[in-house]
C-alpha cells in the first residue's frame, strides 16, 4: 500500500521539555518503529524485548527562534502536515498565511526552513509569500535580491505582485510604475490587485490626478473588485465630491460587487462632511449591519461618526453593544471612545472610561491618558492637568513627546513663566531620538519671549534648538528682535550664524544694524 507518513511540525518561540529552544519535525515512536514496546500481560518482568526494525528518523529542523532572555513567551504556531508519497505537502504560503497574525520574522524562518527541504516543491505563491516577508523584515533591497534569485519558472503574477507591493509599501513610485509595465508586457494584469496597489501608492503620495487614470487602465484589462471601489470612494472623499461618490457606488452595484462595512463608512463620512446628515445616518445603519466580531474595526468607526454627528445616544448605544460583544477592548478602541466623549465635553464620563482602561489594560500607552490631558489643557485647567500627570506617572505611564508638547502649549496659552515652558520643551525633546521640527511651536515660543524681551530665555531656546538640530534664519531673527525689545546688543551673532551654517537675509542685516547702535 501507500507508505503514508504523518508529520507533525511544531514551531515554538518557547522552550522544549529539556529547557532548550526547539523546533522539531518528528514522527511518533510507533510510526518510526522505535522505542520499547508496551509491557504485555503475558510478558514477565525483566524479559528481553524483541528488537523492532527501525526506520530512519525524520530530519531534525534547526531551531527557528531562540527566545532571548527577558522577552515574552511567543508561540508562533503548531502546524500539522500530512505527507503522503502520492501528494505534495501544503504550500508554504498556506502555512505562512495561517500564521499571519504572528510577527513576520518567525514566519519568514518557517519559509526559509521549508525551502531547504527536498519534499517541499515550492509554487510561485510560496515564493510570493516569502518575498513579502523578506520585504517586511529585511527591506526593499533584500526583496529585490530575493526576486532575482527566484527561478524563472516561478516569476509569475503572484511573485511580481508581491514585489510590486513591496515597492508601494516603501514608496518607490518609479520602480512600481516600471514593474507594472513589465507585468503588462508579460500578460500578468489579469486581476485588480496590481492596479489597487498603484492607486494606494498615488493616494499616499498625494498624486490624486493619477487615480482616475489607473481606474481606466484597470477597466481595460479586467474588472474592479471591492478593494478597488473602496479606494475609489476614498479618492472621492479626498476630493469632497458627493456626486462622484454616488456615481461610484452605482457602478459598484452595476458590477454586482457586494459592499462591506468600509464602503458604507466611506459613504457616511462623505455625506457627513458635506452636511448631508440624513444620508450619513442611513449609511451608518447599513454599516452597523455589517459590524461583527470578525469586522471589529467597524465599531470604532461608528463611534467616531456618531460623535461627529453630535449623536450622544447612538454613541452610548454602540459602546454598550461593544461591551456585550467583546470581552476586552484594545487601546485604540478606548482612545476612540475617550476622544468621542471629550468632543461632547463630558469629562466625567471620559474619566470613568479611562479608569476602566487603567484597570484592564497593561500597556501603559501614553496616548490614552493624553486624550484626558488634552481636554484639561485646552480648557485651561492646568492644575488639573498637572495633578493628572502625577497620577499617570505613579501608575507607571511614561510621558511621551506628545505629553510634554501638550504642556508646552498649555503653559504658553496661560502666559506661564518661561522656565516652566522650557522645562517641558527639554523633556519633550529628550524623549525622542530625532525631532521632527514643529515650526508653529517654535514661532509661538519665540513670540512670547520677544514680547517680554527676555534675552536669557531667547539664548537658552536657541541652544536647545541647536542641540535638536534645528536652527534657521528666522530663529536668529527672533533672537535679534528680542535683543531689540530689551534694547541690548547681541554678541557675535554673525559668527554664530556662520558656525551653524545659517545665511542672513535682509531682516537679519537690518536687525544687526539696529541692535549694534
Amino acid at each position: 500500500g501507500v507508505n503514508r507518513r504523518s508529520w507533525r511540525i511544531e514551531f515554538h518561540g518557547g522552550r522544549g521539555h529539556a529547557g532548550e529552544p526547539f523546533a522539531e519535525a518528528h514522527l511518533s515512536e510507533a510510526q518510526r518503529g522505535g522505542g520499547a514496546a508496551p509491557m504485555g500481560r503475558g510478558r514477565p518482568p525483566g524479559a528481553q524485548v524483541p528488537a523492532q526494525p527501525r526506520r530512519p528518523r525524520a530530519p531534525q529542523v534547526p531551531p527557528l527562534q531562540a527566545r532571548p532572555r527577558g522577552t515574552r513567551h511567543c508561540r508562533t504556531g503548531v502546524i500539522a502536515l500530512h505527507l503522503a508519497s502520492s501528494a505534495r505537502p501544503p504550500p508554504v504560503c498556506r502555512i505562512a498565511c495561517r500564521l499571519r497574525p504572528r510577527p513576520a520574522p518567525p514566519r519568514m524562518q518557517i519559509c526559509e526552513w521549508m525551502r531547504t527541504q527536498p519534499e517541499m516543491r515550492l509554487l510561485p505563491g510560496d515564493h510570493a509569500v516569502h518575498l513579502d516577508l523578506v520585504a517586511k523584515v529585511r527591506g526593499l533591497a533584500s526583496a529585490e535580491k530575493f526576486f532575482e534569485d527566484v527561478p524563472e519558472r516561478a516569476k509569475g503574477p503572484s511573485t511580481c505582485n508581491s514585489l510590486l507591493h513591496a515597492y508601494v509599501q516603501h514608496g518607490a513610485r518609479d520602480k512600481a510604475e516600471a514593474m507594472l509595465k513589465e507585468m503588462a508586457g508579460a500578460g500578468y494584469l489579469t486581476c485588480a490587485l496590481p492596479f489597487n496597489h498603484m492607486m494606494s501608492l498615488y493616494m499616499s503620495t498625494g498624486e490624486l490626478e493619477k487615480v482616475p487614470e489607473m481606474i481606466k487602465e484597470l477597466r481595460r484589462f479586467t474588472i474592479p473588485d471591492l478593494v478597488t471601489y473602496n479606494i475609489w470612494l476614498t479618492y472621492c472623499s479626498r476630493k469632497n465630491s458627493v456626486k462622484s461618490a454616488e456615481k461610484v457606488f452605482d457602478l459598484m452595484k452595476d458590477d454586482r460587487v457586494v459592499p462591506d462595512w468600509m464602503t458604507f463608512s466611506l459613504l457616511a463620512s462623505i455625506y457627513i462632511n458635506a452636511g448631508l446628515h440624513v444620508k450619513g445616518r442611513d449609511a451608518l445603519v447599513e454599516m452597523e449591519k455589517r459590524a461583527s466580531r470578525k469586522e471589529r474595526a467597524a465599531f470604532s468607526s461608528l463611534l467616531t461618526m456618531y460623535a461627529s454627528l453630535s449623536d450622544r445616544g447612538n454613541l452610548d448605544r454602540v459602546w454598550s453593544k461593544m461591551k456585550q460583544t467583546f470581552r476586552k477592548f484594545s487601546d485604540a478602541e478606548y482612545k476612540c471612545m475617550l476622544t468621542s466623549l471629550t468632543r461632547f465635553g463630558d469629562i466625567a464620563a471620559a474619566e470613568c472610561v479611562y479608569g476602566e482602561w487603567e484597570s484592564e489594560s497593561g500597556t501603559k500607552d501614553s496616548r490614552i491618558p493624553n486624550t484626558i490631558l488634552s481636554f484639561y489643557i485646552k480648557n485651561g485647567k492646568m492644575e488639573k492637568a498637572e495633578s493628572f500627570l502625577q497620577h499617570i506617572v505613579q501608575k507607571g505611564v511614561k510621558p511621551s513627546y506628545s505629553t510634554w508638547e501638550l504642556f508646552v502649549w498649555g503653559y504658553l496659552g496661560n502666559n506661564e513663566r518661561t522656565d516652566k515652558v522650557m522645562e517641558c520643551l527639554k523633556k519633550a525633546l529628550s524623549s525622542l531620538e530625532k525631532w521632527e521640527p514643529n515650526p508653529q511651536l517654535v514661532t509661538a515660543l519665540f513670540s512670547q519671549i520677544e514680547k517680554r524681551g527676555d534675552i536669557e530665555a531667547a539664548e537658552e531656546l536657541l541652544v536647545v534648538l541647536r542641540e535638536a538640530g534645528y536652527v534657521t534664519t528666522e530663529i536668529y531673527n527672533s533672537v535679534l528682535r528680542t535683543y531689540a525689545k530689551a534694547e541690548m546688543m547681541p554678541l557675535i551673532i554673525d559668527e554664530r550664524m556662520d558656525e551653524d551654517k545659517v545665511s542672513m537675509d535682509d531682516e537679519t542685516r537690518r536687525l544687526l544694524k539696529s541692535t549694534s547702535k
